[in-house]
């Protein structure tokens, strides 16, 4: 369980200085919600802000100088706001249940004398008490610094050590690797495992439907990939696992497919499952590579919202792309009722339709937008004037945006 009730980006691409909810800093705004939906013009940075919660999972899982060249993002130089010579930084303010004490992670990647990017600096604190300053468990600074051990022990600013928890001496052996990826394989440093945990939980998904109609030889699956080309392996895993479930969820999904009367699982020879779509007025059934890219589209959604161990973190860009757009305001409420308030799962979502934000509420989107600079700035729609008190008089806020009264 897991949820960001806030993140700070700092000199990442157009990103030169991107805040959004509750930070270290700042702890007197509001958190983000479950579901969190960004919106603006095209180039506003909406595809950038998505990149940078992939390139943060990819520090963590492959290091930040492979992070920086993967998914055509073309090294460092290329990464970091211009006109800048300060670090790329984040700030992740993140929260495991409503119970728990919020932990801040920070993270600030540079380049060395060779030009290649390393972790200068990299974060983990907390309050020792329920109230009263964060203090650091996990403190690294070019690779050196400390960590605790267990669920206690903590440091501050001034050297005051606080908790039960055994503080370990750190020295890493290799920069371009996070302080967390390596305490966070080890039992002893819980809490550092834990937040680990839920960076690697993270999500992101663009669903084309031809990727959903390719032929699938791989093995079940637990999980979507990020364009949704093993979805019949996804669901030949959700009926392997529990079938009386996996029924259910098709019964759910299919009363919210238009046009779809029945959707039936079928089991191959060869062991794999395909399924069958009933399409209203039709005798005989559609496999998934003859049904429309909405159709394909809005399954792949809802059993995304179905999974059985939900990721902690998705990221979808643009849901919109290939759908109806009466079907959206639909989806997004869907979405909206999934994650509920809790800390089970948390959705990240762009769009550029109006229709989609028609679901949500003020306080739930953000706006981007780039200033005389060139670099995108962000406010939640909830502080524009007037927006709250004309949504509270029950004018659907995507008509708001698409009229321009803010944004």
């Amino acid at each position: 369980m897991g949820k960001i009730e806030g993140i700070r980006i700092e000199n990442y691409g157009s990103l030169k200085s991107v805040r959004m909810g509750k930070l270290f800093g700042d702890r007197v705004a509001e958190p983000l919600g479950s579901m969190v939906t960004v919106i603006g013009p095209s180039g506003s940075g909406k595809s950038t802000l998505a990149d940078a919660f992939g390139f943060l999972a990819d520090c963590l899982e492959n290091g930040v100088e492979a992070a920086c060249d993967m998914r055509n993002r073309g090294g460092y130089r290329q990464l970091v706001s211009q006109n800048t010579t300060d670090p790329i930084s984040f700030e992740v303010y993140y929260r495991e249940s409503s119970n728990t004490r919020p932990i801040t992670y920070q993270l600030t990647i540079a380049e060395d004398e060779s030009g290649r990017p390393y972790v200068q600096s990299e974060r983990l604190r907390q309050r020792a008490e329920k109230y009263g300053q964060p203090k650091s468990f996990l403190n690294l600074h070019e690779g050196i610094g400390y960590a605790f051990e267990g669920e206690e022990g903590w440091e501050d600013d001034a050297g005051e050590i606080t908790g039960s928890g055994k503080r370990v001496e750190v020295k890493l052996s290799d920069k371009r690797k996070l302080g967390i990826a390596t305490y966070g394989a080890m039992a002893q440093y819980n809490r550092i495992v834990k937040f680990m945990s839920f960076l690697k939980s993270w999500y992101l998904c663009y669903f084309t439907p031809d990727s959903a109609r390719m032929v699938q030889y791989a093995a079940p699956q637990p999980y979507l990939d990020r364009f949704g080309s093993n979805l019949n392996n996804v669901a030949q895993y959700m009926y392997r696992e529990d079938r009386t479930a996996f029924e259910k969820v098709l019964l759910e999904i299919q009363s919210k497919l238009p046009g779809i009367t029945k959707i039936e699982p079928k089991l191959m020879e060869n062991g794999q499952l395909v399924l069958r779509f009933y399409e209203k007025g039709f005798d005989q059934p559609f496999y998934s590579s003859r049904m429309s890219d909405g159709t394909l589209k809005l399954f792949a959604y809802y059993l995304l919202l179905h999974e059985k161990m939900p990721r902690q973190l998705v990221f979808i860009e643009e849901p919109e792309n290939g759908l109806y757009h009466h079907y959206l305001t639909d989806l997004a409420g869907e979405m909206r009722s999934n994650v509920k308030n809790g800390y089970a799962k948390q959705l990240f979502i762009t769009t550029h339709s109006p229709f989609f934000v028609n679901a949500l509420a003020p306080d739930s989107v953000w706006v981007l937008e780039k200033d005389e600079n060139g670099f995108s700035q962000i406010k939640c729609a909830a502080d524009y004037k007037m927006v709250k008190e004309m949504t509270d008089e029950e004018v659907l806020l995507g008509d708001l945006w698409y009229s321009k009264y803010f944004g």
